[in-house]
Order: C-alpha cells, then structure tokens, then sequence
C-alpha cells in the first residue's frame, strides 16, 4: 500500500495554508486527509508526530468505521489482520505520504484572527497562518490524568496539555467547560479518568466557533458524547463545510 511518496507542500516563512488543523488524532488527521484530497494545502499540526490518527487500542475487532473515511481503507488494507499498532503504522504512513498535507510537530499557545486569517502562535516560536483553523485537539485542551490518587497535568501519559491554548480562548471570552472520561485498562494498565475542558454549547454555531470568523471545533473540542464513527462522521462534513466555504 506504501508505494512512492507525493510531493507535499513546502511552506516557506510566512506561508498561508488553506487550512489548519491542529490535533493529529482521530478527528484531525481525518479532516486533514479529506482537506487535502479536495485540493486544499493543509497543515496538519501535534505535540507528536509519533501519535498520528492512534487509536490507543490493542486491536480493531468489532471496532466499524465509516465507509470512505481514510481509517475504514486502512482497515481494509490490513485485513485480515486487526492488530491496533499495525493499523496504526500503515495509517501513520498513509498520512505522511498524502499530497497537499504538511506535517508539523509543535505546540499551538494562542489563536488570532485579523485580516482573513488565522495566525496560530507556538512554543517554539514560528507564527503560523491559515485562512481558518481547526481545533482538534481532543482531550488535551486543559487535559488532567487521574490515576487513583494521582493527578498528571496532560492529556495522555506523557504528552502535554494545551493549557495555554485554553488559557488564550478564555481571554477572548469562549466559555469553556469541563468534561470527563473514564478510559478502561489495556493490556493490564489501571484504569484512569481523563478530565478537560471544552466549549460549551452556546460557543458554536454548528462547528464554528463564533468568537470567531474562522475557527472550528471537532470531535472533543464540542460537547456531548463522541465515538470513533461520530467523530469520523464530523470530520467528513466539517471538510465539506471548509471546502464549500472557500477555505
């Protein structure tokens, strides 16, 4: 399924994407594949480059994604095997070597919208631009673990919260709510409770955001309950949207 690799978009400084989408899980690397296919120049950027569209789940039995979405191909390509790391390298890989998709592994503190853009700031320094954003960063935005007695400032084991992405939506007045998830023990691993906040359900206007012009929210980053085919489903009309749209 590999085959050779597609050129993909070189951005130099000051380069202003279609769309990005920050959050690489299941939601984003979906919507971006989408994006990209229709034709858009996408950034697609996370904490972890390493996590790509991972599901955390040692194995795909009775798990049904929706026809046509990139992970339902996967699923297919891998048959009859339904290991979940195997899934998750030949998805990883099938990201990586989409055209129009570029992969960035960095943080995003603060969004800002003037001039028909989105300016993303990051920890590491460099702005980035897009004509909208997306936020998909599940349950990272102000992520707490809670493992029995223990409460870890992140998302997922080692990897960090967005606190300072929450932080800079709340000063620019969205109302973020807290949310809660217990996530079962694999492979013998305790069980744990993933807290975080999201924006409550006055905050959107379907996807978007109506603090802003261009910023969307998917998957955790709405309230209400989300499975992998909801979450899929989402991304597949949120990049119909985008694209209608002129994005």
């Amino acid at each position: 399924m590999f085959g050779p690799l597609q050129p993909r978009s070189q951005p130099q400084p000051g380069h202003l994407y279609d769309v990005a989408v920050i959050g690489a899980g299941l939601g984003g690397t979906e919507l971006a594949w989408r994006l990209a296919r229709a034709g858009r120049d996408v950034l697609l950027v996370s904490q972890a480059l390493d996590h790509l569209g991972n599901l955390y789940q040692p194995t795909l039995r009775e798990t049904a994604f929706p026809a046509g979405s990139m992970f339902a191909q996967v699923a297919r390509q891998i048959a009859p095997d339904t290991d979940g790391w195997t899934f998750h390298r030949h998805l990883k890989a099938a990201l990586e070597g989409a055209a129009g998709i570029h992969l960035l592994q960095s943080t995003v503190t603060a969004l800002d919208e003037a001039d028909g853009q989105v300016t993303l700031a990051t920890w590491e320094g460099p702005a980035l631009h897009a004509r909208a954003a997306v936020l998909a960063v599940g349950a990272f935005l102000k992520g707490r673990l809670l493992i029995g007695d223990t409460l870890e400032d992140a998302g997922r084991l080692s990897e960090v919260a967005y606190d300072f992405l929450a932080d800079d939506l709340a000063r620019a007045g969205v109302w973020l709510i807290g949310g809660e998830q217990t996530a079962a023990g694999v492979e013998g691993a305790p069980p744990y409770d993933v807290r975080f906040l999201t924006p409550a359900p006055a905050e959107l206007g379907g996807f978007r955001l109506l603090r802003f012009d261009r910023v969307y929210a998917l998957g955790r980053c709405t309230p209400g309950d989300h499975t992998y085919a909801s979450v899929l489903t989402d991304a597949a009309r949120l990049a119909d949207e985008l694209c209608g749209g002129g994005a």
